[in-house]
């Protein structure tokens, strides 16, 4: 089979390109993808080229590991039928090409235990269930606090905020510096770090990636409290120990989702809990995907960018 799909053939170096695409066995199923997102994240620092060493990364690549469709074919031994409507989170099934992440694609192959069932009604939507599980799982399990200081007012950032309401938490904080940004909170404030005069946070989510922050955080906490790494960082991050010592902070890696964090978002997606509206800011048809790879990383406005795999032009 071939398909086509957006192609890094070196930083800064993209187009739409037609791929083969390995054959599918009695465990894989066949999905057209009807929706991609674009991760200003990690995906930003493989088109810029600024991304460390990271196993299995090379170019030409696929990028996308936000991806939802329908399942055209399925194996034997999946448990899924024809018509099914699934989230997947990339897949690595390409001749030639690496699939790093590989979900920025019309059609993948790619097996059953990787995808999730989801609501055909979420539409572009559905392409957001694995941002909101990395934010579920950075909140969620034992020795877990929900955020009161979030930094960053990006989708990661009003996801940590929607999923603190949802539950029950009191309102958190969230700083932002960008003012394009600061629009858009339900039920919590955003405000510009210097108009903060807290120094008692007990749990603060930092979803900006900004390392240099470390310093301002750490005087931000209340004595034993924690500083929770969201986002990607490209340099080692430093800080100076005598004010962590005097607080006794402690830091946390939040790492990527796990299986249950997709399903358990899902249900509370689906029950009403968490909200995806307002998350989406631009859509753009797959075949222009050059321009919108450019406007998700360089235009701050724009929030989250989904390709639209379903209209041709």
């Amino acid at each position: 089979m071939q398909t086509n799909a957006v192609v890094l053939n070196a930083p800064k170096t993209l187009a739409l390109e037609t791929v083969h695409l390995t054959d599918p066995g009695p465990d894989d199923l066949v999905v057209d993808i009807a929706h991609s997102g674009i991760s200003t994240g990690t995906e930003k620092l493989f088109w810029t080229g600024d991304m460390p060493p990271f196993p299995g990364m090379g170019y030409p690549l696929i990028p996308g590991y936000e991806a939802s469709g329908e399942v055209v074919e399925a194996g034997s031994n999946t448990g899924y039928k024809v018509g099914d409507h699934v989230f997947v989170p990339g897949a690595n099934c390409y001749d030639g090409v690496f699939g790093l992440f590989g979900g920025a694609t019309r059609r993948l192959v790619t097996a059953q235990d990787r995808v999730t069932r989801i609501d055909r009604g979420l539409g572009a939507q559905g392409a957001l269930l694995a941002l909101a599980a990395t934010a579920r799982h950075a909140m969620a399990g034992l020795d877990k606090a929900v955020p009161d200081l979030i930094v960053g007012h990006g989708v990661l950032g009003r996801l940590f905020a929607r999923l603190t309401l949802a539950a029950g938490a009191p309102a958190p904080t969230v700083w932002e510096i960008n003012a394009d940004r600061m629009s858009g909170a339900n039920g919590y404030d955003v405000i510009h770090p210097d108009m903060d005069e807290r120094r008692n946070y007990r749990s603060i989510y930092d979803a900006s990636g900004n390392g240099g922050l470390l310093n301002d955080l750490v005087g931000r906490i209340a004595k034993g409290g924690e500083i929770v790494l969201a986002g990607f960082y490209t340099q080692p991050l430093q800080f100076a120990f005598p004010p962590a010592f005097m607080k006794e902070a402690r830091f946390r890696v939040a790492a990527e989702w796990a299986r249950d964090d997709l399903v358990a978002t899902r249900t509370l997606v689906e029950n009403g809990a968490l909200s995806l509206d307002g998350l989406i800011t631009h859509q753009a048809a797959a075949a222009d995907a050059p321009n919108a790879y450019r406007t998700a990383f360089e235009d701050p406005t724009c929030l989250k960018m989904i390709l639209n795999w379903e209209t041709p032009s």
